[in-house]
């Protein structure tokens, strides 16, 4: 059988360790309640690890079944398929570090976003809004390195509200706290 260029990266893909924009993500966490919680591309599972102590449901998804085999903090409910493409429930809760790095070609999955920063991270929204509950919320992470105003826009004329809540500044670049919220009109 023939493996598609995707396949073979991901075959090799090595999952991605907590490191600053994963903790700057679980800050924004605390004090969140809900139902059920979904862990877009959860690596490691440290952050679907978090929200098991505030959330009855938490779902984890990766697109890389080896890193599921391999996570550092081992979670239940972990799915491998594109974003949350294979699910079907609403979610209180979403969240993501999205692959944010400008690159021209997409080598690895966890870290780059193609083309200004917005390919992946937009296909991965897309799916994330379609399983939000009227009520609920999408927190993702993006940086400065990326185009995410870009990310903002995109989320504002798929007739949802996003706002830019949190900065932290790094010495090489900003991490930005994007929250995502169904549209009141």
């Amino acid at each position: 059988m023939k493996l598609s260029n995707l396949q073979k990266k991901l075959e090799k893909s090595e999952q991605y360790l907590p490191a600053e924009d994963t903790f700057f993500l679980a800050d924004q966490l605390n004090g969140l309640t809900g139902k059920s919680a979904l862990d877009i591309g959860c690596g490691s599972g440290y952050l679907t690890r978090i929200l098991k102590s505030s959330f009855n449901l938490v779902v984890g998804t990766d697109i890389s079944f080896n890193t599921l085999l391999e996570q550092n903090y081992k979670t239940q409910n972990t799915i491998c398929c594109n974003s949350a493409d294979a699910l079907n429930p609403k979610f209180d809760l979403i969240i993501c570090n999205l692959p944010y790095l400008a690159t021209d070609e997409i080598i690895d999955v966890a870290t780059d976003g193609g083309k200004d920063g917005l390919e992946l991270p937009m296909e991965i929204i897309t799916s994330a809004l379609a399983h939000l509950s009227h009520k609920g919320k999408f927190l993702f992470v993006t940086s400065s390195l990326s185009d995410y105003m870009g990310l903002v826009d995109f989320v504002n004329s798929q007739n949802f509200e996003a706002q830019i809540i949190a900065k932290k500044k790094l010495f090489f670049e900003e991490l930005i706290i994007v929250e995502v919220n169904h549209s009141l009109s």
